[in-house]
């Protein structure tokens, strides 16, 4: 291994401005030390490198052609880490790219607290920070995935460490969120995570018009991550509080999500209305109580997720209303002993506040 990290692009289309996530890749560590490997999957491997021009030269970059005819990114970034060599991989999106001086600031929090994986704060491009995952702001580098709620940062940015997870890939077979199995296997493995918390930023560009949707889907395609997730052996393995941790997660993020990005009623057919239910309820047996802890306003959704009587009309006006999240009704769970359990909303609240700070 003669680099500290090898970043990991994948990219479809050669209008993607692959050429800026490059550039900004080798800006972010020292010379010599970063390597940049892009994939160009189901793209013509010349378009992709005319895009590149003279990036696609350096010595420090590999362009590698995937031809799976599969619609997942899960293909080229496991190909790109199938061909990565340094002591660190990272993977980005090649619409975004890294502040300079990140990978740098990275290795050395990895360096200070012997992690196996590094966060990187998130910046929205000419925006502000993403508050995720709302980490103890007063606990040091190193996080408890419980106590951290890491969960809640979706997609593994920053480092992970070959020697510890060389193995680990991205899911196969799922048309979006392929990287919530690696990503949730990655912060409840046991392994050293530290968070770069003042460090230069992954910064998420948001204007382009073909970044993956989610709302045309059925729901059994988008939520196929959860039993991929749930029915894993070292799911199972895992604590109590570490299964809630994750259960209170999928709901918040990704069921509760499912059913805001779908507002108009005539996109729930009954059987995505059954789609949705056996998900949740799979969540749900996974998480031990744990949605005790939700504010009244996303029990309300939750209850008119679990009735299939419920109107579409009634589902999907409960997912706007716990949108805000000011009202006395988004700040409490219906049995007040939970109010300041550390996944309450009061508690989410204040902990994300401070990461702005």
């Amino acid at each position: 291994m003669t680099r500290d990290v090898d970043v990991v692009i994948a990219v479809h289309d050669p209008s993607r401005p692959v050429d800026r996530a490059v550039r900004s890749a080798l800006s972010a560590g020292a010379p010599g030390a970063t390597g940049v490997i892009v994939v160009a999957h189901n793209t013509p491997i010349d378009a992709i490198v005319d895009r590149l021009g003279p990036l696609a030269a350096h010595p420090d970059v590999t362009v590698l052609p995937l031809a799976d005819g599969i619609r997942s990114p899960a293909g080229p970034f496991n190909a790109g880490l199938d061909a990565a060599q340094a002591r660190y991989t990272s993977v980005l999106g090649s619409d975004d790219e890294l502040a300079r001086g990140s990978i740098t600031s990275w290795l050395e929090t990895a360096r200070r607290t012997g992690a196996d994986a590094v966060i990187a704060r998130l910046r929205i491009a000419g925006g502000g920070p993403v508050p995720t995952p709302p980490t103890r702001v007063f606990r040091g580098r190193l996080l408890d995935p419980v106590a951290d709620r890491v969960s809640y940062r979706s997609a593994p940015l920053g480092l992970v460490s070959t020697a510890r997870f060389g193995d680990l890939r991205f899911a196969h077979g799922l048309a979006v969120g392929e990287d919530v199995p690696y990503v949730t296997r990655l912060w409840f493995s046991g392994a050293r995570i530290a968070y770069d918390r003042r460090g230069p930023a992954y910064v998420i560009h948001t204007d382009s018009a073909d970044r993956t949707t989610v709302a045309s889907r059925p729901i059994a395609e988008e939520l196929a991550y959860v039993p991929a997730v749930l029915d894993a052996p070292w799911f199972d393995a895992l604590p109590p509080a570490a299964r809630s941790a994750i259960a209170v997660k999928f709901l918040r993020i990704h069921v509760f999500g499912a059913v805001g990005n779908r507002a108009d009623p005539a996109l729930w057919a009954p059987g995505e209305r059954v789609a949705l239910l056996d998900a949740t309820r799979r969540i749900l047996a996974a998480g031990d109580g744990i949605e005790r802890v939700l504010s009244r306003r996303d029990r309300d959704l939750l209850d008119a997720v679990l009735d299939e009587t419920v109107s579409a009309e009634v589902l999907v006006s409960a997912a706007l209303l716990r949108r805000s999240h000011a009202h006395p009704r988004s700040l409490l769970p219906r049995d007040l002993r939970y109010s300041l359990h550390r996944e309450a909303p009061l508690r989410m609240a204040g902990a994300s506040a401070l990461q702005l700070i």
